[in-house]
């Protein structure tokens, strides 16, 4: 069965509610993304600071504490659930817009990737691997492009007349 292009045939009323959504859910995205700019200051060492903590240095502006195993799990837990229904959505309405086939499947599965590897990432930098600090920064910034792409392809096509 062929979707490519299907979103412009859909009827208004559903159009709206799709709009709708994509902007709601875009919003709670972005206040997301504001929350880990505010705990993190969205760098490689911000992050490894949020969650292994900083007390061991001199001359900090805020003190943060090393997360215990239940914090990760439930961080991990809910995101890695959560994230992957809102993709998954994501994904279905993607998967009706009028898009290269390869680009299509790269904005439905990258961001399922990302979830994984950005919190599966910050559960192994916890652990101790270190370096899982790079892997979580890349995997949430493409997952962060991927998401913004995705939705903004939806939401511009919704309202665009069939060429």
């Amino acid at each position: 069965m062929n979707l490519n292009g299907v979103i412009y045939g859909l009827p208004r009323q559903l159009k709206i509610l799709i709009g709708a959504f994509v902007i709601v859910l875009s919003l709670g995205f972005t206040t997301g993304l504001l929350f880990v700019g505010e705990t993190s200051s969205m760098n490689p060492e911000g992050i490894e600071e949020h969650y292994l903590g900083n007390e061991d240095k001199p001359d900090i502006s805020v003190m943060k504490f090393r997360k215990n195993e239940r914090e990760m799990l439930t961080l991990v837990h809910d995101h890695i659930l959560s994230l992957s229904i809102v993709f998954f959505l994501v994904g279905l309405l993607l998967s009706l817009t009028d898009l290269h086939s390869g680009l299509k499947l790269f904005l439905m599965i990258e961001p399922l990737v990302s979830v994984l590897l950005t919190f599966g990432g910050l559960y192994l930098m916890w652990l101790g691997v270190s370096w899982m600090k790079y892997i979580v920064f890349i995997s949430g910034t493409l997952m962060a492009v991927s998401f913004y792409t995705a939705v903004s392809i939806v939401f511009f096509q919704l309202f665009k007349k069939a060429a």
